[in-house]
Formats: C-alpha cells, structure tokens, sequence
C-alpha cells in the first residue's frame, strides 16, 4: 500500500504539472501540440536522468525509484495524448506537421534519455 501511495503521489504533481504546461501552451486542432512534445521530451530526459543516478546509487529499487521514475515521468509524460493529436493532425489534413510531431517526438526523445543518463553520470 506504501509504495502504491508514493507511486500515486509522484503521479498526481507530474499530471499536475502536465496540465499547467498545457494551460500556458494550449493546443489547437491542426497545429503543432507544443505543450505535449516539451512534456514528453521532458519526460525523456528526467527518466534517463533518474534512472542513471538511482541505479548508480543503488536506489533504484527504492521509493524513489516508485516516485520519480513510475509517479512523477509517468504522470508527466503522456502517450495517449500524443497518439490522440496525431489522430487529430490526421483528421486536419496536417500531415506535414505530424510526420514532423511524430518524427521529432521520437528522435528527440531517444535523445533526451541518452542526454539524460549522461547528465546522470556527472552526478554520481
């Protein structure tokens, strides 16, 4: 049940913040979806970054491990809403914009984790 709440708490401020991000970078149907890409791409760096220094300090089967990597990437991060304005983009007749969306969401993210996890290694 403990690690359940801490999942659920890092889970809840990375959401959080998620829906923050989206207020001040709202999407609108056929343009570019700012708000998830920086979120995402956020999200891919924080995780390599937590996994580097978690696993370097063996805390990586720790609660926060359960907070950081599992509550708060997850909670932040979201592929449901990159899939669903994708479809949208698709709908919009947009298709430059998503080849590029779907292009630079996943380049850039195996980039960011990478860039993430040496990061991670200077701290440790």
């Amino acid at each position: 049940m403990k690690q359940f709440l801490i999942i659920f708490l890092g889970g809840g401020i990375g959401s959080s913040l998620r829906y923050i991000i989206g207020k001040f970078l709202p999407y609108s149907k056929g343009e570019f979806p700012l708000s998830t890409f920086l979120v995402n791409l956020t999200g891919c760096f924080l995780i390599g970054f937590f996994f580097q220094i978690l696993s370097k300090t063996d805390l990586l089967k720790s609660d926060l491990s359960l907070f950081f990597i599992i509550g708060f990437c997850g909670g932040l991060t979201t592929f449901s809403t990159f899939s669903f304005e994708s479809v949208d983009l698709i709908k919009e007749n947009s298709f430059t914009i998503l080849l590029y969306y779907n292009f630079a969401s996943i380049f850039l993210g195996l980039i960011m984790v990478y860039i993430g996890t040496l990061l991670g290694k200077t701290f440790v």
